[in-house]
């Protein structure tokens, strides 16, 4: 039970967090400063993740990993675009 709900935090975050950048991108039109390397690193990351802890079906692990790696991939593609 606490484990179902703790799985709920990275599920929120990180893609939140991923979200608040893709949005600065999208307002500032500018990738000044946003490092290509570092957002293509956190998709191979979170695909690693999804993959190594098996857990395919599980929403949790759905949004966290395959979710956020979308929401990163999107910020790579800004950032090629607007270079």
């Amino acid at each position: 039970m606490l484990a179902d709900l703790a799985g709920w935090i990275p599920a929120a975050i990180f893609p939140g967090a991923s979200l608040l950048q893709l949005i600065k991108l999208f307002k500032s039109k500018s990738v000044e400063g946003v490092s290509l390397m570092t957002w293509l690193l956190f998709v191979f990351a979170n695909l690693g993740m999804y993959v190594f802890t098996e857990k395919y079906f599980v929403l949790q692990s759905i949004i966290t990993n395959l979710f956020t790696a979308g929401i990163q991939g999107g910020i790579v593609v800004l950032i090629l675009m607007r270079r």
